[in-house]
């Protein structure tokens, strides 16, 4: 589209209020060991280069002993717009432990949200969203770290390495 411009109105308090957020999050749960290993985003001194790393060895050492190895790449980033707000704050609340006044403030940050679309100054009736992430937000990839975690858990329980960067697995 070539007009179209996609906007977000995410303002600058609320930026701050999400990177406080943040970091209260990820003290919590590096304290409590609830990031999965082979996740590299939001872990001090992994990155995307030893996520890299990492996965190169794998597959060199399962070459040295003689093993057949598969390298299957999958991009989530589309499902950023598919989370349920009802399974992730189940989630937040029985995988991570997170109840009270915290949790709901992850009810009221993902609740009671609208878009509409702007296409050559037309504007699009208000839509309700009752799934996803709000774009360009701070908490967006780690909310999506912690929703997928069943499928980490899938992966791990059948013995298959793995490793992930947010939405890279």
């Amino acid at each position: 589209l070539k007009n179209f411009r996609p906007v977000s109105n995410l303002s600058f308090m609320s930026k701050v209020t999400e990177k406080v957020v943040l970091q209260q999050l990820l003290a919590y749960l590096t304290e409590h060991k609830l990031i999965c290993p082979s996740q590299s985003a939001y872990r001090p001194h992994h990155s995307t280069e030893t996520a890299l790393l990492k996965i190169t060895n794998d597959i060199l050492l399962a070459l040295d002993s003689g093993n057949v190895s598969l390298l299957t790449l999958l991009d989530l980033s589309a499902a950023f717009d598919t989370i349920d707000h009802c399974i992730l704050l189940d989630r937040l609340q029985h995988m991570y432990g997170i109840s009270g006044t915290a949790l709901s403030w992850f009810s009221s940050y993902l609740t009671n949200r609208t878009q509409s679309v702007i296409v050559n100054d037309h504007i699009s009736q208000v839509s309700s969203l009752s799934y996803g992430v709000p774009q360009g937000s701070v908490l967006g990839p780690i909310l999506f770290i912690l929703y997928t975690k069943p499928l980490s858990d899938l992966i791990h329980c059948h013995s298959i390495e793995s490793q992930s960067f947010a939405d890279d697995t």
